[in-house]
């Protein structure tokens, strides 16, 4: 079944089926009506391709993930998931594209060979060349996170540095005087990791204000490194009664570290963050959190892009969530 069989059982012209499809012009009620009965009848669906072609469009957006070679923490695939499922809301394809070292042709590619109509970025860094470099080819694209440049373009991010700063204001408020920061793996720190590097500044900032002892440390992603620091970090430093993280795989090791101790949660210790909601109700007891909303950035992001493609002179939007910290039960006065 093709355009020109649902003309002809309809009595009109290829084209008029056409316009009446696309809405490029003027179809009266009548006739598109009769196009679309014959159309539900025979079970008709447009070629994709050639639907792409005639609109000088693929269909298709980029998602531009981290390196191949490098594990995808539960957040990370919940975002391509989340995405995924909202650009199929706007009958897009997504193409995944690695970045970083070798993959970085991969990237270069999406851009160069105009296989996408949009991109979207994640795991942005303060200072990103994938960004500039989006910027400087005209391709459309939306960050989930944000750059500290003028190449940002638009962007949908949490702000790490408010809610972390929210956190320790939770703490103070409670009566703790040490608190520890458990942040991401130190090469994110180092290669200024949006997150990582606004939520030290929010921790650090706010334990100033509070005038409270703070100790900041970095933990690979991973339970048992989770496990292993905070060991260290109170063999060090017994003082501390209190951590705040945005490492929310190292949590389950946190938490065995801390029954083994004998600092039990939340009567002889406290600990709070920004983490992804599943990981927030799995920790025992449950953590008292601000939950990253994995589904509405990704929505929002989505349909950003959509709006992006559609009018790529519109200026730059900026979407910076900040969703309340749950009061769960990981949390108490200090002793």
């Amino acid at each position: 079944m093709n355009i020109g069989e649902i003309a002809r059982r309809a009595g009109v012209s290829r084209s008029t089926v056409s316009y009446a499809l696309s809405g490029k012009r003027t179809v009266s009620e009548v006739t598109r009506r009769r196009i679309l009965q014959v159309i539900d009848e025979v079970g008709y669906r447009p070629n994709a391709s050639a639907r792409a072609l005639a609109e000088g469009r693929t269909r298709t957006i980029g998602l531009v993930i981290p390196p191949a070679g490098r594990r995808l923490t539960p957040v990370q695939l919940g975002f391509v998931a989340s995405i995924v499922a909202a650009a199929g809301r706007h009958e897009l394809d997504v193409l995944l594209s690695p970045s970083g070292g070798d993959h970085d042709r991969s990237f270069e590619r999406l851009i160069s060979g105009r296989r996408v109509d949009g991109v979207i970025l994640t795991e942005v860094r303060l200072r990103d060349a994938r960004a500039a470099r989006l910027r400087r080819s005209g391709v459309p694209f939306v960050s989930i996170g944000h750059t500290a440049g003028a190449e940002a373009g638009c962007w949908v991010d949490l702000d790490y540095e408010g809610l972390i700063a929210r956190c320790v204001h939770h703490l103070a408020d409670l009566g703790h005087r040490a608190v520890a920061l458990v942040n991401r793996p130190q090469e994110f720190l180092d290669s200024g990791y949006g997150p990582a590097s606004r939520a030290l500044s929010g921790f650090t900032a706010a334990a100033a204000e509070r005038s409270i002892e703070a100790t900041a440390v970095c933990c690979p992603d991973e339970a048992t490194a989770g496990e292993t620091c905070v060991e260290d970090l109170l063999s060090i430093r017994p003082e501390i009664t209190a951590i705040v993280t945005v490492n929310e795989v190292a949590l389950p090791g946190m938490e065995r570290a801390l029954r083994r101790l004998g600092r039990a949660v939340p009567e002889r210790f406290s600990v709070t963050g920004v983490v992804g909601r599943h990981w927030a109700e799995e920790f025992h007891p449950p953590l008292t959190a601000a939950d990253v909303p994995v589904t509405e950035m990704a929505d929002r992001a989505v349909a950003l892009l959509v709006e992006r493609i559609a009018t790529p002179a519109a200026p730059d939007r900026h979407v910076l969530l900040t969703p309340p910290i749950s009061l769960r039960a990981s949390t108490a006065p200090a002793r």
